[in-house]
């Protein structure tokens, strides 16, 4: 469930990048905006079992740098800090994506526009969800 939090508005950038004119505008805006109220429900379960059950979660993944002294791994940490910026974040903008879907109605480049700002999206969930500098400087 951690991961989906993260990489759901990945997928949608994903999809609404890659098959923008084969989804169409409407699809486009769907996909990436459903996909962030997904995100933002499964983010208030996380700060329900994270924040105030105080159990926080790490997930180690791979290791991306591994030298005899120096070792970097690709994790995420779910903590109380994080979980409750994770409200905010995801909340806030799935907001702006309802916001946009009226604001950019007349656009031609609408299905660009919702790949970005979910690109965004995950962009600074990989900020506040980073176990270690370099997963929050790729963020």
């Amino acid at each position: 469930m951690y991961l989906s939090i993260i990489l759901i508005p990945l997928i949608g950038s994903i999809f609404s990048g890659l098959f923008g004119r084969k989804l169409g505008a409407q699809g486009s805006q769907f996909i990436t905006t459903f996909g962030l109220i997904i995100t933002a429900c499964l983010s208030f379960i996380a700060f329900y079992e994270v924040g105030l059950n105080s159990s926080s979660v790490s997930i180690n993944l791979f290791n991306w740098i591994d030298s005899e002294y120096f070792l970097v791994s690709w994790g995420f940490l779910f903590d109380s800090l994080t979980v409750s910026m994770l409200i905010p974040i995801v909340f806030i903008s799935s907001l702006v994506h309802m916001y946009s879907i009226s604001y950019m109605g007349a656009d031609p480049h609408t299905q660009r526009f919702f790949s970005y700002l979910s690109a965004f999206t995950f962009c600074m969930l990989l900020l506040v969800c980073g176990d270690n500098l370099l997963v929050l400087f790729v963020g």
